[in-house]
């Protein structure tokens, strides 16, 4: 269990340096779009983790570099699973 902690710990810490690198920006635009539908920013910095490690997940599985156009996709569906 303590290794899942450090998983979401890292990618949370992923979702923040976007977040302040506005690099990609889309994810401040998700952050933003999240917050004014209502959710908190822990809330909304969870929900783009789960983008984050669904492209992570991807790279890994098929051994390719990041999709940028993938990771945006996954942003655009939330707050649905990203990993649907």
């Amino acid at each position: 269990m303590k290794s899942s902690k450090i998983v979401r710990k890292t990618i949370l810490e992923v979702v923040d340096n976007q977040l302040r690198d506005l690099n990609p920006p889309e994810t401040k635009e998700t952050f933003d779009r999240l917050i004014k539908e209502g959710y908190s920013k822990e809330e909304a910095r969870r929900l783009i983790g789960s983008a984050v490690a669904s492209e992570i997940f991807e790279v890994l599985k098929q051994q390719k570099p990041y999709d940028h156009q993938r990771f945006v996709e996954a942003l655009g569906r939330l707050p649905e699973s990203a990993y649907e």
